[in-house]
């Protein structure tokens, strides 16, 4: 088990002084993009991706439709800013990455499944996503057993850490363990001796509880009552009713869009933000479920975002990309998966996906450090070993294939329903504690 330090020990307090990382809605169809005029005709069935065929294939099997569609668009729109500037840089390998759209959807849907069918008969070398641990899950095996690298930028359940994966699974997103750590120490620090959970029932959802509910145990406040809930769920109030009965201080809600459901049957049970102090995460922080809202309903409610802040240069690059981008959540850990792909494809002199993989953790840590395609690139082909400083952070991959060190971002919602496009604070760790 892990030991959880008191806050200002095992977590670097940084203070928020540029701009933040927020969540975004969008929607769209389950259709597959060609974004390279070089792109190869998709073929009619899954071609053996591990030889590679000497032009590196994306694939992106991120959220459109579904209980995450927030946080598509920005996920999207970080993948294309890194393909063009790798494309304008000179491509990889002497060629322009080919890079296809497919949509994740969700748990409740197989669109997922169909979609990296379509990536794999398309030759993808590496498919960017999912978003959704549980939606990754349900797919990693037909992705890595077809020597293809799935590359995560959103990923959080701790499951991934130890799961067969054939060394193919990367993710630029923190496992939970640290977002639990956080967001179990700011609990307690605010004061709430007494706290209720209600959380989605998944990998993602329970992992998180678990984490959070230790830590608070650990800092000497105490879980009253825990519920894991059905997010399908077409009413909330028998769960929400659990919480009430025990009348906590503080009250975490971990889960997706289906949160909103969750806060009007917390208002309607007379269990408000004002009198009881909620706390969500990553997966239900967003500026668009609850602005719908009667104003003030989320005033003064905290979340954790996984994520330093992003330059506003780079919030300008992606609006540039995709103007009706509202916030940016994940959106540069999605760049950083592809600058580290593409990276990894000019180590190996390779695009396959099992040779990509291998020079994933060599091109991120441990060499000359480097922020761009173009910088890094040119340094690989003067012989130089190199360290990708990503915009989501150092990256640098653990043996497991995660981050080994990452930042949470503490985020607070004001009248308008909407959370601070700044931060409250960063706060850094190690992974392992």
């Amino acid at each position: 088990m892990i030991r959880i330090a008191p806050v200002g020990r095992a977590l670097a307090v940084v203070a928020a002084t540029s701009l933040a990382l927020t969540a975004c809605g969008g929607g769209g169809g389950n259709t597959a993009t060609q974004t390279s005029e070089s792109a190869a005709a998709p073929s009619s069935s899954a071609p053996a991706a591990a030889k590679g065929d000497g032009t590196l294939t994306i694939g992106t099997l991120l959220p459109q439709t579904g209980s995450l569609a927030f946080l598509g668009p920005p996920e999207i729109a970080g993948v294309d800013a890194a393909v063009k500037e790798i494309n304008e840089a000179g491509g990889v390998l002497g060629k322009p990455i080919t890079k296809y759209d497919t949509d994740s959807g969700d748990t409740t849907t197989n669109i997922a499944s169909q979609s990296v069918d379509k990536l794999l008969a398309q030759k993808a070398d590496a498919i960017i996503g999912a978003a959704s641990s549980s939606v990754s899950e349900s797919v990693i095996d037909k992705i890595t057993g077809a020597g293809v690298v799935q590359f995560s930028p959103a990923n959080t359940s701790d499951k991934f850490t130890t799961i067969n994966d054939k060394g193919l699974y990367f993710r630029t997103s923190p496992p939970d363990k640290l977002q639990g750590r956080v967001l179990g120490d700011l609990v307690v620090a605010d004061g709430n001796d007494t706290v209720g959970i209600l959380a989605m029932q998944d990998s993602y959802g329970t992992g998180l509880a678990d984490q959070v509910q230790k830590t608070v145990t650990d800092g000497g406040g105490e879980v009253v009552e825990r519920v894991d809930y059905d997010p399908k769920a077409a009413d909330f109030s028998a769960d929400v009713a659990k919480i009430k009965a025990k009348n906590p201080k503080g009250i975490v809600l971990i889960g997706f869009e289906e949160t909103a459901k969750v806060v009007a049957e917390l208002v309607k049970q007379g269990l408000p933000a004002d009198k009881h102090k909620w706390y969500m995460v990553d997966g239900n922080t967003s500026n668009t479920n609850y602005v719908k809202m009667p104003k003030g309903t989320l005033d003064g409610v905290k979340g954790t975002i996984p994520g330093a802040a992003a330059p506003e240069e780079f919030e300008k690059k992606l609006l540039a990309i995709n103007p009706k981008l509202q916030d940016f959540s994940y959106a540069p850990e999605s760049y950083d998966a592809a600058n580290l792909i593409a990276l990894a494809a000019e180590a190996a002199k390779s695009d396959a996906g099992t040779d990509i993989a291998a020079k994933l953790a060599e091109v991120s840590k441990g060499g000359e450090k480097c922020k761009s395609f173009k910088e890094c690139v040119d340094l690989l082909k003067a012989g130089k070993d190199i360290d990708y400083e990503g915009v989501s952070g150092p990256v640098e991959f653990n043996e497991a294939g995660d981050p080994a060190v990452a930042t949470i971002g503490i985020y607070q919602y004001g009248a308008n329903n909407k959370y601070a496009t700044k931060a409250l604070e960063y706060r850094t760790g190690n992974i392992a504690g």
